[in-house]
């Protein structure tokens, strides 16, 4: 008999994984395989009430509101294309927008028990890794899943039973782009200065392992913990010879600026030095002019280009930035096609088929698209505006786009181009 579920009180688990049968190729013709048998998969209760009702917790106060107004405009684009599209189950879709604030303050616990009180069945957000972890119990105690367009810690939602995902990398794919991408630029040999913080090092392993498989190497990890290890950190640098230089800190912070100082002093600035995303900043106040001129970056996520920027300017005709919008856009995407998916606008549901929306199945590439795919076949694999997501089972992307940056001589950045990862 299936599961009964109250409506957001317990969690669902992800459905199983059906089993796939590996063909084995020889000399000699083999034995017949087997019909692989599925594994049977949890019955979710219908927890819905008919209408798709999506909440979002960005910020519009705090240190990080300068990141909000984008996002609130890329989910609003996405349901005025559901609806346009006929809804969800025949419903048009509902939106409940509140303010995450920042990490610094409770304002995401109240603005989610505000969302839980609207009956919201899913929420986009929040920004910020560190209220995601905060939100993540609650949201599972309520039934609620929450995609989140721009946290990248590592292991956010490991262990959320399917109620976590992401339409952005975490931070360690970013190894995997630059070690493609590094070895395209002639860098043969590269070294790494990481912060000692978790996020920070965790894209020594995957950055490492790609390298190798382009023909590169990891000539050398060199560990700084306190600005006064800078020195130190740029002496292990210079003694490897590298082609490039990978800087890898937690912040832009007084850390960072001395290893770019020393760095710079010590030849490895200009071209040979890569910042990323969490010490990608504007330095021109922080530095003297022309310290970072010809130096790159790289930071995840997607530039909208002019067409996708137009439809945002729809929503929100003053939007500035628009960082984070495309994300915000295919995580309301993936929901409503989660929901289509369990044929239940329930948060339960839509936790058990928010990965199977974009994995396994016939690409599709816009909402309408998709449900012409679904009216014939039974799998899709949604490949919006950020590309192919392809969520693991803790909703990570394993594939992601990035896009790259060059400093100028005032030690601000521009893009000049994306990679994958």
């Amino acid at each position: 008999m299936p599961r009964t579920l109250p409506r957001r009180r317990r969690p669902a688990a992800l459905a199983a994984a059906s089993a796939l049968a590996l063909a084995l190729a020889g000399c000699t013709a083999a034995p017949p395989m087997p019909t692989p048998t599925p594994t049977p998969t949890e019955t979710i209760a219908p927890s819905g009430d008919g209408v798709l009702r999506i909440g979002t917790l960005f910020p519009t106060t705090g240190s990080t509101s300068f990141l909000g107004a984008a996002q609130v405009a890329g989910v609003n684009a996405a349901v005025r294309e559901i609806n346009a599209a006929g809804g969800v189950l025949g419903a048009p879709v509902e939106v409940v927008n509140r303010d995450s604030g920042d990490a610094s303050t409770e304002t995401a616990e109240a603005s989610f028990a505000a969302l839980v009180e609207r009956g919201v069945d899913v929420i986009i957000g929040p920004s910020s890794s560190v209220l995601a972890e905060r939100l993540l119990p609650k949201a599972i105690e309520a039934g609620i899943p929450l995609i989140s367009p721009a946290a990248t810690y590592p292991g956010v939602g490991a262990d959320a039973d399917g109620f976590f995902a992401r339409t952005i990398p975490a931070y360690p794919l970013q190894g995997v782009a630059l070690g493609t991408l590094l070895p395209e630029k002639g860098a043969e040999t590269v070294a790494l200065v990481v912060g000692a913080d978790d996020v920070s090092s965790s894209i020594t392993a995957p950055l490492e392992a790609t390298l190798a498989d382009n023909g590169a190497e990891l000539a050398v990890t060199a560990v700084v913990r306190t600005s006064s290890g800078a020195s130190s950190a740029v002496s292990q640098v210079t003694k490897a010879k590298p082609d490039a230089v990978v800087l890898a800190t937690p912040d832009n912070g007084d850390l960072t600026k001395s290893l770019i100082t020393e760095l710079v002093k010590a030849s490895y600035g200009g071209a040979k030095l890569w910042l990323t995303s969490q010490n990608l900043a504007d330095y021109s106040q922080a530095l003297p002019g022309g310290t970072l001129n010809g130096a790159n970056g790289i930071l995840e996520g997607l530039r909208p280009d002019d067409a996708f920027t137009a439809r945002l300017k729809v929503e929100d005709p003053g939007l500035g930035s628009t960082r984070y919008a495309a994300e915000a856009y295919d995580a309301t995407i993936i929901a409503a096609l989660a929901a289509i998916l369990a044929g239940d606008d329930g948060g339960p549901s839509i936790a058990s088929r928010l990965v199977a929306a974009t994995r396994e199945g016939i690409r599709c590439t816009s909402y309408g698209e998709c449900l012409d795919v679904l009216s014939t076949e039974p799998d899709i694999a949604y490949q919006g505006i950020v590309g192919a997501l392809r969520l693991d089972e803790a909703g990570d992307p394993t594939s992601g786009i990035y896009t790259t940056f060059v400093y100028g001589a005032e030690n601000t950045y521009s893009a000049t181009g994306t990679v994958s990862g």
